[in-house]
C-alpha cells in the first residue's frame, strides 16, 4: 500500500517484511519526498569518558548508532478532486495511510490476543511477538534496516465527517546494525551491504594535499 498513486518519480519510503526478513508484507511510499533528512551518529568507542581503557582510545567496538529523522506530508486534495476514482479518500480521507504507519509501532490485535491466551493458560515465560523487519529505502543505493523510535502525526485539515485530509507525519528511525541483528539475520546482511556501499562511495571523494590546509608538513 502506498501513500499515493500520483506522479511516477522515485520516492523514498519503507518496506515491511515478515519477522526475520521473510516475504514483503507492505510497501509504503512517501507521497512527497521530504525537503530535509537528518542523520546523526553515536560513535561506539572502546573506552568510556575517563575510563580505564585509555591505551586504546581510537579503537571502535562496532558500527556507529545511526538515527534518521524526517517529516512527511500526506494530502488527499488530489484524490478528492476526482472522487469517483478514489472512493476510499472520499469515505476515510487519509486515515488509512496514517493507520498503515501506526501499524509499524503497534503489535497486531491477533498478537495481543495470542499473548493473552498464553497468559490465561498459565505459560510461565511469554516472549513478546517479534516485530516485522522494516527497511528504509532512500534510492536503490540506500536501503537499510530500521526500527521506528519516534512517530507523531499532526492532522491539519478535515472533511465534513471529521476524517483527516491533510497531515504532517514526523518519523524517527534507528538503523539496526549487525550489533542488533547479527551477521546471519537478513537485516544484518542488508546492513553490511549498506555499509559496504557507503565505503565505496567514500572512495569516490578523492584526496587533497596538506598545502590546501595551509601547511607543508605535520608537526
Amino acid at each position: 500500500m502506498t501513500l499515493t498513486s500520483s506522479p511516477k518519480v522515485i520516492k523514498g519510503g519503507l518496506v515491511v517484511l515478515a519477522p526475520g526478513g521473510g516475504a514483503v508484507r507492505n510497501t509504503i511510499a512517501l507521497q512527497y519526498n521530504p525537503d530535509t533528512l537528518t542523520r546523526s551518529y553515536q560513535v561506539q568507542g572502546v573506552g568510556g569518558d575517563g575510563g580505564g581503557e585509555r591505551a586504546q582510545p581510537f579503537r571502535l567496538k562496532g558500527p556507529a548508532i545511526e538515527t534518521i529523522k524526517f517529516d512527511a506530508e500526506i494530502d488527499a486534495t488530489d484524490q478528492l478532486e476526482f472522487p469517483g476514482n478514489h472512493p476510499n479518500a472520499v469515505a476515510f480521507g487519509i486515515a488509512p495511510q496514517i493507520a498503515v504507519l501506526e501499524a509499524l509501532v503497534n503489535p497486531s490485535v491477533e498478537e495481543l490476543l495470542a499473548v493473552a491466551t498464553q497468559t490465561s493458560g498459565g505459560t510461565l515465560e511469554i516472549l513478546p511477538p517479534e516485530a516485522p523487519l522494516v527497511l528504509f529505502v532512500w534510492s536503490k543505493n540506500r536501503v537499510v534496516p530500521v526500527r521506528v523510535t519516534d512517530f507523531s502525526v499532526t492532522e491539519q485539515a478535515f472533511d465534513p465527517a471529521l476524517n483527516p485530509i491533510r497531515a504532517k507525519v514526523s518519523l524517527g528511525l534507528r538503523v539496526m546494525s549487525i550489533e542488533d541483528l547479527g551477521f546471519t539475520h537478513r537485516g544484518g546482511t542488508i546492513f553490511m551491504s549498506y555499509l559496504r556501499a557507503r565505503e565505496a562511495l567514500a572512495q569516490k571523494a578523492g584526496g587533497t594535499t596538506l598545502a590546501s590546509l595551509g601547511i607543508s608538513n605535520l608537526p
